[in-house]
C-alpha cells in the first residue's frame, strides 16, 4: 500500500489501508485515517490530521506553514474530515495563533485543481471549489456553497450555505446563505433556486427564499431592517432561519 519511494516520518500515524503513491513526503505529526488514498508527489506536513476515505491527487501540498508574516513557527495545525477530494496542485495551510490555531475542512468537499485554502479558514461540508479558487486567511465557507472557477475571496469573508459564485468573482464582503453572485466586486443576482431544486427543495421553499431576496435587496432596507422584517414573518421555513443567521453573523457587511 506504500510505494518504496515514499518518505514517511517515523512519528506519522497511518491507518493500515492508507495508499501512498510514489515520491510522497509525509512529515512529523501527521495522522491519516482509513481508506485514504494519496497519489504521487504529494507533500503533507504536520501537525495535520486527515480523516477517512479522502483522495489526494498528485502535487498537492497539505499542511504547510502559512504565508502570514506574523507566523513565527508556532505549533498550529490542520484538520481535514472524511471523503474529501483534493485535486492536483491544491495547497492548504495550517492555522495561526492570531485565530484559533487551526485550519478546518469538513466532509465530502471537492477542491479542484489549483485551489488555495489559506491559514485559519473554516470549510463546512459538501462544498465545491472550482479550479484556481483562492481563499484568503480566516475565511469561513458554509455547507453546500459552490465557488466558481477563479473565485478570489478576501480574508475574513464569510460565504453562506448553498450560495454560488460565478467564474472569476472577486469577493470583499460576506455572502448571505442561498445567494448567487458574480463580478469584481461580487454582486448579488438572485437566490440559488436551480441548485436548490436539484437538491430536492420544494417550489414552496424556493419561492419563500425568492421573497426573502426581495426583502434584502429590492426594498432599499438597511441590513438590520431587512433582518427585522424577515424575523416578523409568520411561520417561516427553516431556510429563512438559516438565511437570517447568515445575515446576523456578518462582520464585514454583505454584498450589495
Amino acid at each position: 500500500m506504500i510505494h518504496p519511494s515514499a518518505i514517511i516520518d517515523a512519528s506519522a500515524q497511518l491507518a493500515d489501508d492508507v495508499e501512498v503513491g510514489p515520491y510522497v513526503v509525509i512529515g512529523a505529526d501527521v495522522e491519516i485515517g482509513s481508506g485514504t488514498k494519496i497519489e504521487s508527489h504529494v507533500v503533507i506536513s504536520g501537525p495535520t490530521k486527515i480523516g477517512k476515505d479522502n483522495h489526494i491527487y498528485p502535487f498537492a501540498n497539505i499542511g504547510a506553514a502559512c504565508q502570514d508574516k506574523k507566523y513565527a513557527g508556532e505549533a498550529t495545525k490542520l484538520v481535514i474530515g472524511d471523503r474529501n477530494i483534493i485535486r492536483e496542485n491544491v495547497t492548504i495551510h495550517r492555522g495561526t495563533v492570531q485565530d484559533e490555531g487551526v485550519t478546518l475542512i469538513g466532509n465530502d468537499n471537492l477542491l479542484m485543481v489549483g485551489c488555495h485554502v489559506a491559514h485559519d479558514c473554516v470549510l463546512g461540508d459538501n462544498i465545491i471549489m472550482a479550479n484556481l479558487t483562492t481563499l484568503g486567511g480566516h475565511v469561513k465557507v458554509a455547507d453546500f456553497a459552490i465557488l466558481g472557477g477563479g473565485t478570489l475571496v478576501h480574508q475574513f469573508c464569510q460565504v453562506g450555505a448553498h450560495s454560488m459564485s460565478g467564474a472569476g468573482t472577486v469577493l470583499f464582503k460576506d455572502v448571505p446563505a442561498y445567494v448567487t453572485y458574480q463580478g469584481n466586486p461580487g454582486k448579488p443576482f438572485t437566490m440559488n433556486t436551480e441548485g436548490l431544486k436539484r437538491r430536492g427543495y420544494s417550489s414552496e421553499r424556493r419561492n419563500q427564499l425568492k421573497r426573502a431576496f426581495k426583502v434584502i435587496y429590492r426594498q432599499s432596507l438597511k441590513l438590520e431592517a431587512a433582518v427585522a422584517e424577515l424575523m416578523a414573518w409568520d411561520d417561516p421555513h427553516e431556510d429563512i432561519t438559516l438565511l437570517i443567521e447568515s445575515l446576523r453573523l456578518s462582520e464585514r457587511g454583505i454584498i450589495r
